[in-house]
């Protein structure tokens, strides 16, 4: 008989006795595994400081400020704007949103310093004049920080914090008059540190700013290396939670990174265990693995019925902007910005789906609504993607557009083309094969040089001169089109139902054989004088190509589209695919 156990585990080669497991919390009466989150913390976004100053190339001042708007316009009421006292293009930035009196009166700007007199005096500086504003003090306080990088002892330490603090007031009361001012302090390396000694440093700050209610303090508890299993964040913070002392005077905030890959799980659980507030960055951007991800913990409070306070009803434009203003893309497997997560590829999945979606619309019928009012519940959908601007893609594959989603974001912000998806891949593989022959960054005027010249400017082999149609009362179209074929002018006749159809019928005498897969338009402007665009996919000699037309006429930008389509078909430029 044979013997179908299972032999014994082999140790690992790799050298894991070099590591250790991280110590768990003594706290046995932990209240947090029974909660649940039902309100959403405040929010901090950290893009504009944490996440930029990760960045392969730091933002432009430019993209900084499309960054802003971009979270002011979601909805964020705290964004941490820079660190003013390390560059001068921070502190010029940072100015820039005073002066220009961009920050609407209900978002409080916040700035980062550490504990040295002049960059707390540079800091309060740039922030002369704000309407609200923070400053955010912080001071490594952790052993292997105390000993490796400092050699302070724990009385230094304390003292940098205290003394940090009492400059930031002295300053802040210089410089800041007006500005309705708030104070934040970060034990740094909070989740590697001794909580005693955190809790400690934190009471002895609180004794010089004096909170009270109306005076409230941010202590912010960062996991600034995400050293131990998400439970154990959780216990840490409702150990300081429950120990801290002037509790409703005291904002606690979390600032995950992403270390071991579970900030987010992380992040959750410490909301359930007290925190009040979560600075993190959209798509998890940061140093190393980066901050945990606005848009994953935002979008979870959402699938759960609960208000994220934010507006991520058009995913796809926040994450063209972030992917703009960073240069790094969002991955296509995000949660749910991502280009593949509403696409199943398994017969079986779509199979499910396409029933989950009919059930949706007939228990609509039955009850005489749409279905925007009926509760989600679909097979392998946790939330419908039409509540984020999407579409469920059954059999269309989607691949990702190589990091270059700025392109599509663009064409949408400059132009006010508004491209399929599926565009938007073919033609950022143009601007990968510019990018990968041009010396740094190809600007917003190459981009739309490049547009024109792949579909706006081309006349071979192919021509719209003119066309007429009748359409008949039963919807069929007939079209005389004049063209010019590869330099002679000719004449052609087609029949469909409506222009398109026929015009492709036309094409066809014309030696172009045409199969049109999906097609889409919209306006570019209001008004009398208003253009359209109008964009084609088309099967042409086993070929998928895109064709784009633009015309004050629909219609003729339709034709010009499948024109472009044909044109595209015939050159050697063709992207591969």
């Amino acid at each position: 008989m044979k013997n179908n156990a299972v032999s014994p585990q082999q140790p690992s080669p790799m050298p894991f006795g070099r590591y250790h497991a991280f110590p768990p919390i003594d706290l046995p009466d932990r209240t947090w595994p029974s909660k649940q989150i039902t309100q959403a913390p405040r929010w901090l976004s950290t893009d504009l400081r944490d996440g930029n100053q990760a960045l392969i190339d730091p933002m432009t001042p430019a993209r900084k400020r499309r960054m802003f708007d971009l979270l002011v316009r979601m909805g964020y009421k705290e964004i941490e704007v820079g660190f003013p006292s390390a560059s001068e293009t921070d502190f010029a930035f940072v100015r820039s949103l005073i002066e220009e009196d961009v920050v609407p009166d209900d978002v409080t700007i916040s700035v980062l310093t550490q504990a040295r007199e002049d960059l707390i005096e540079r800091t309060t500086q740039s922030l002369a004049g704000a309407r609200r504003a923070n400053i955010h003090l912080y001071n490594a306080v952790a052993p292997l920080f105390r000993r490796v990088v400092f050699n302070a002892s724990r009385d230094e330490v304390k003292a940098i914090a205290t003394h940090g603090t009492e400059l930031v007031m002295k300053h802040a009361e210089l410089n800041m008059a007006g500005t309705e001012f708030g104070y934040q302090y970060s034990p740094e390396i909070f989740s590697s540190a001794e909580l005693e000694f955190s809790l400690e440093v934190c009471e002895a700050v609180m004794d010089v700013w004096r909170p009270e209610p109306g005076r409230e303090i941010v202590l912010n508890l960062p996991a600034t290396v995400e050293s131990a299993t998400p439970n154990v964040y959780a216990d840490q913070i409702e150990w300081f939670s429950r120990n801290v002392s002037r509790r409703d005077s005291v904002c606690i905030s979390v600032h995950p990174h992403n270390d071991r890959g579970t900030a987010v799980a992380a992040t959750e659980l410490a909301v359930m265990a007290g925190a009040d507030r979560v600075e993190g960055c959209l798509f998890g951007h940061g140093e190393r693995t980066g901050n945990v991800d606005l848009v994953t913990l935002g979008m979870n409070l959402f699938s759960q019925g609960v208000d994220p306070q934010v507006d991520f009803g058009d995913i796809d434009e926040v994450r063209r902007t972030v992917e703009y203003c960073t240069n790094l893309p969002v991955h296509p497997r995000h949660p749910y910005a991502g280009d593949l997560v509403y696409t199943a590829f398994s017969g079986s999945h779509q199979d499910a789906i396409k029933k989950g979606l009919e059930d949706l619309e007939r228990r609509a019928a039955e009850q005489g609504v749409e279905v925007s009012e009926i509760d989600w519940e679909a097979p392998y959908l946790p939330i419908d993607p039409h509540d984020v601007g999407r579409t469920y893609e059954a059999v269309i594959r989607v691949n990702s557009q190589s990091g270059k989603g700025g392109v599509a974001y663009i064409l949408k912000a400059e132009h006010q083309l508004d491209l399929p998806r599926r565009l938007q891949i073919e033609f950022s593989r143009a601007i990968q094969t510019m990018s990968e022959g041009e010396a740094g960054e190809i600007d917003a005027g190459e981009i739309w040089g490049a547009f024109q010249r792949e579909y706006l400017e081309r006349e071979e082999p192919y021509s719209l001169r003119s066309f007429s149609s009748v359409t008949h009362e039963d919807g069929h179209d007939e079209q005389v089109v004049d063209l010019v074929v590869r330099g002679e002018k000719r004449s052609f006749k087609g029949e469909g139902n409506g222009p398109v159809a026929a015009f492709v019928d036309g094409m066809r005498q014309a030696g172009s054989e045409i199969r049109v897969l999906d097609y889409s338009e919209h306006a570019l402007s209001a008004g009398g004088d208003a253009m359209a665009a109008a964009y084609v996919e088309c099967e042409i000699a086993g070929e998928v190509v895109w064709g784009v037309g633009i015309h004050a006429n629909i219609v003729t930008a339709s034709l010009r589209a499948v024109v472009c389509a044909a044109n595209r078909a015939e050159a050697e430029t063709i992207p591969a695919h």
